[in-house]
């Protein structure tokens, strides 16, 4: 059991479902036109399947990532992050292979059971556009580095992460409260997923001697590590601009700028890899940055919602 739970990844878990916690927290703070009060938008039911359909492709995601690269021999010496279970030797490819189709089932019918929950057979499009959407992130997930073609080692692995993670994950999420779109919140799903990406970024810049020489042309790969730097840069600094400019656009009161806490980890993790020299140093903040990108949703989350809000000033600030 110790090996399968860190075969999953505990720490990238509270990263994975941020754009849940940000896109439900959005439909209970805005209902819409046909939808007079919080209660009756906010269903518990959806928000506990979505929780489960997102920690499902994680995991999903990680189990195949250790599959994929240990079969290639990719996680090999060379790597500096923690030995994963196959490289190891403490789990077989076998049973490795059966663990990602157990998961891949699992959170099928977690899929299936949130979808019917949201839409019941009232919305039999909106339905069947969710489940190819859902089947996608599953094959997304496992074909990230299983398979000869796996698009991780064509650069291309950003590219799942910002859309299922973050547009996906909060877009997503929102409208099967709603059934409607909100475009004022593509600008926190956009930088969940950049923060998500980052996260992605920072792994494979610490992982780029060790790609380099297995042939799995990351960006990171492509590009260096100094540009990679820039990017990453980028995508963090980006990220907290949209949240500002999302709080503007909201026309948030001075005290729902409260998530802004979150950047001061989110700064210092970048200041960290500004003056990186030694890929080893960077394994210990993909941590830091996953969790910053929670705290970032959590805090979010707590400023869109008036009564969550008011219950937070009361319990930590005395009512202030």
């Amino acid at each position: 059991m110790k090996h399968w739970i860190e075969a999953a990844r505990l720490r990238t878990l509270p990263l994975s479902v941020s754009g849940i916690i940000v896109g439900s927290m959005y439909a209970l703070a805005n209902p819409t036109e046909n939808i007079l009060t919080p209660t009756e938008v906010f269903s518990w039911a959806i928000f506990g399947l979505a929780l489960l359909t997102t920690l499902g492709l994680q995991v999903l995601s990680n189990f195949a990532n250790d599959y994929g690269d240990g079969v290639k021999g990719t996680d090999n010496d060379d790597r500096i992050g923690p030995k994963r279970a196959i490289q190891s030797g403490v789990i077989t490819p076998q049973a490795m292979k059966k663990a990602i189709i157990i998961t891949s089932i699992a959170t099928l019918i977690a899929a299936i059971l949130l979808i019917y929950v949201s839409f019941s057979d009232t919305n039999i499009f909106y339905s069947l556009f969710f489940l190819v959407l859902g089947v996608a992130a599953i094959i997304s997930a496992i074909r990230y580095t299983v398979g000869k073609s796996a698009y991780g080692y064509h650069g291309l692995g950003d590219v799942f992460v910002f859309i299922f993670f973050g547009l996906v994950s909060t877009l997503g999420v929102h409208f099967l409260y709603t059934k409607q779109l909100d475009f004022n919140l593509f600008l926190p799903a956009i930088a969940i997923g950049l923060l998500s990406t980052g996260v992605l970024n920072l792994n494979n810049m610490r992982d780029e001697v060790s790609d380099r020489k297995s042939n799995k042309n990351t960006i990171v790969v492509k590009i260096g590590g100094e540009n990679a730097k820039k990017y990453h840069y980028f995508l963090i600094i980006t990220a907290m601009l949209l949240v500002v400019i999302f709080a503007v656009i909201s026309q948030y009161r001075l005290d729902q700028y409260l998530f802004i806490i979150a950047f001061i980890p989110l700064l210092k993790h970048l200041k960290t890899v500004y003056n990186n020299k030694n890929h080893k140093d960077l394994d210990p903040e993909l941590k830091k940055l996953a969790l910053s990108t929670f705290a970032l949703a959590i805090l979010l989350s707590i400023c869109m919602v008036s009564f969550i809000q008011d219950l937070f000033v009361n319990l930590f600030l005395g009512g202030r």
